[in-house]
């Protein structure tokens, strides 16, 4: 099964993203408040959108030659499992960062430039030097329309987060081709914990933050899982195990 020979664009159309759950919709996350370029206004589908009960405000730039810039992380969304914020000073603008998905699957390795989106990237390391998500599974798979495998839930049910909330770090012409993973999100600059790898081109609005991208060998692990297919109860769950057992640097 592959991205290229489903044919469910008008189930995109119609069902813009969802947030964490429900029919194939864009990047949401549920328990943050956020629905993304495919899920309608309800907090229920899984994709690459969240929901939350709190945003932050300042979009910042989609990338940046400063060495370093400030964050802003604000309260809100419901808390998966206790966690500080990251730092929101002096945070690194330049150079790269690999983590390692350790998964039931194999391991999917996630490579990111600073320079596009530090204070996403900021976040993400932080949650991982924290064990955030540790031991838990990707909730949401989207099979027709667009191709995304949905983590970053510890509860696993996609209504949860890290417990705060940063803004948008977008150029306007981000493209969801196979390889990108990026941020789900409940609405503008709703951005928390969850995030989406795209498995197959995926005609999304330019609404998600784009922090990194997978290699070959990941996105053979992510297609593999992607191929059993998903759920037919009333969660977009995959039905192949997608447990994050734990993430690594390097």
């Amino acid at each position: 099964m592959t991205a290229r020979s489903r044919a469910g664009l008008a189930v995109f159309s119609a069902c813009a993203i969802i947030a964490l759950g429900g029919c194939a919709s864009g990047p949401g996350e549920s328990g943050s408040g956020a629905v993304t370029p495919d899920a309608p206004t309800s907090a229920s589908s899984a994709t690459p959108s969240a929901s939350t009960s709190a945003s932050a405000t300042g979009s910042a730039p989609a990338s940046t030659t400063a060495e370093t810039v400030s964050c802003s992380y604000i309260a809100g969304g419901e808390r998966s499992k206790p966690v500080d914020p990251p730092p929101s000073e002096n945070v690194p603008a330049t150079g790269t960062l690999t983590v390692t998905l350790d998964m039931t699957a194999g391991p999917v390795a996630i490579t990111m430039d600073r320079a596009n989106a530090p204070c996403t990237i900021n976040s993400f390391e932080a949650l991982v030097k924290q064990g955030f998500y540790d031991d838990s599974s990707c909730h949401r798979l989207v099979d027709q329309g667009i191709f995304i495998l949905q983590c970053g839930d510890p509860t696993g049910t996609g209504t949860g987060g890290p417990g705060y909330r940063f803004a948008d770090e977008l150029s306007g012409d981000e493209q969801y081709t196979t390889g990108v993973v990026a941020m789900a999100n409940s609405g503008p600059d709703t951005n928390g914990s969850q995030f989406f790898i795209v498995w197959g081109d995926s005609p999304l609005d330019p609404d998600y933050t784009i922090f990194g991208t997978i290699d070959e060998p990941s996105l053979d692990v992510v297609s593999t899982i992607a191929s059993r297919g998903v759920s037919k109860d009333s969660s977009p769950n995959p039905i192949a195990e997608a447990k994050i057992t734990r993430a690594v640097f390097g």
